[in-house]
């Protein structure tokens, strides 16, 4: 079963990746070549029109983008956040669903395996996918930063591993939101729109004092980019937060699964 829920998903994953593997590379093989004095003065004076909150909250204020590490560091990080949230949150949402939503639940339903071991194997597939993405999205920006511009590499591993943090937790979140659904229908509308409200939370955070409190209701604030730049180091309690969410969830989900009408 294990082997067929690989060959399932394995054309999102692909579609997923590539979009941003594509993406990257357009970045690494034109920026040498895009970025001039002359260009980086008149960056240098669009930025200055930008209040510093702005900046603040894609990590501009840390680092300039004169260099495609640079521009890894906060535009570029900002794509692989969104992309690796959506990716999760669709993996979550449709993996158990699909099954309903396409009938293939009374194939299932008919071989001799308990639904707990259904919901095991599909969660030990998708966690394998997120992990497969964020390594080798990870090892095709090492090897694209290296050709293209000098790096702080333990810094740049760092920021590479954070995507985790957030992929788990929306994955758990939302495949236990399917347990109340049926159909594929209304699913993904739900897992992209909690990826945005989820990112528009921290980055608002970011723009005012007075709104820095909802940073704690957005999964986001867990990848904590900014610490891993400025201190090159993973807050644990972030880790232990991601863990925490991810069995949450994984564990109602179990439970409402198992009580769960199925059509």
């Amino acid at each position: 079963m294990i082997k067929r829920e690989f060959k399932v998903n394995l054309k999102s994953f692909i579609i997923w990746l590539s979009i941003l593997i594509v993406m990257f590379l357009f970045v690494y093989l034109i920026y040498p070549y895009i970025i001039t004095d002359e260009t980086m003065k008149s960056m240098d004076e669009l930025m200055k029109v930008f209040p510093e909150e702005v900046l603040k909250a894609f990590n501009m204020d840390m680092s300039s983008i004169e260099t495609s590490y640079g521009w890894f560091k906060t535009e570029g990080f900002m794509f692989i956040l969104l992309i690796v949230g959506f990716y999760s949150s669709i993996l979550g949402g449709n993996i158990l669903l699909k099954e309903e939503n396409d009938k293939t639940i009374e194939y299932l339903g008919s071989l001799p395996i308990k639904r707990s071991k259904i919901i095991t194997n599909k969660i030990l597939v998708s966690i394998l996918y997120i992990l497969s993405m964020v390594l080798i999205l990870g090892i095709f920006n090492y090897i694209g930063l290296s050709l293209s511009c000098s790096f702080e590499h333990k810094q740049f591993i760092l920021l590479s591993i954070t995507p985790i943090f957030i992929g788990l937790p929306l994955f758990a979140i939302n495949l236990f939101i399917s347990t109340f659904l049926h159909k594929t229908k209304g699913i993904v509308g739900i897992s992209l729109g909690m990826v945005f409200i989820f990112y528009l939370f921290s980055v608002l955070s970011e723009l005012s004092s007075n709104v820095e409190f909802i940073k704690y209701f957005s999964i986001y604030t867990l990848a904590d980019t900014r610490n891993v730049i400025s201190n090159i180091s993973i807050n644990p309690i972030n880790i232990i937060i991601s863990l925490l969410i991810s069995i949450i969830f994984i564990t109602g989900t179990y439970i409402r699964y198992n009580k769960k009408e199925l059509i």
